[in-house]
């Protein structure tokens, strides 16, 4: 089976087993590794992405469900060379760990910010309920991301 869908603003053909996931498709035909697989299924958030507008685990979505999608992967989230605001107040205080649930980590952020603008503290533990990491607390990333809204000093 044939499936095009735009992937990072970049038309793209999928020939093959529509079952397969997005997550598969990504990784393995496109190459485009940023989108991580540790649970597959669906649990971790660690390969979230963009379909449509919406975040969500690309691992529980079959491919052949994706005809003329917009996906939008961590490596299609800003040009390439340059950082979204998030990104980078993620790097100016080094909340990055082992770095496996970061991507979807960002990109679940991400949108949640599109969506609703400065957040608070609880806005923001809501927004990441779904992203697992076993690397660091997740104060250190909330700080960072406050910083963006508040200025304020991230905790140590």
């Amino acid at each position: 089976m044939a499936v095009s869908l735009c992937i990072n603003d970049e038309l793209r053909t999928y020939l093959g087993d529509p079952r397969v996931s997005l997550l598969e498709v990504l990784r393995e035909t496109f190459r485009l590794t940023g989108t991580k697989d540790v649970c597959g299924q669906g649990f971790c958030g660690a390969c979230t992405v963009h379909i449509d507008g919406e975040a969500v685990p690309a691992c529980l979505r079959p491919i052949g469900l994706l005809e003329g999608a917009k996906v939008t992967t961590i490596e299609g989230l800003s040009p390439l060379g340059s950082q979204t605001a998030l990104q980078a107040a993620l790097l100016k205080h080094d909340v990055v760990q082992c770095g496996m649930c970061f991507p979807g980590l960002v990109m679940s952020l991400s949108k949640f910010i599109e969506q609703n603008g400065p957040a608070t503290r609880q806005d923001l533990q809501v927004a990441m309920a779904g992203n697992l990491c076993r690397c660091t607390g997740y104060e250190n990333i909330v700080g960072a991301v406050m910083t963006m809204f508040e200025g304020e000093e991230v905790p140590r």
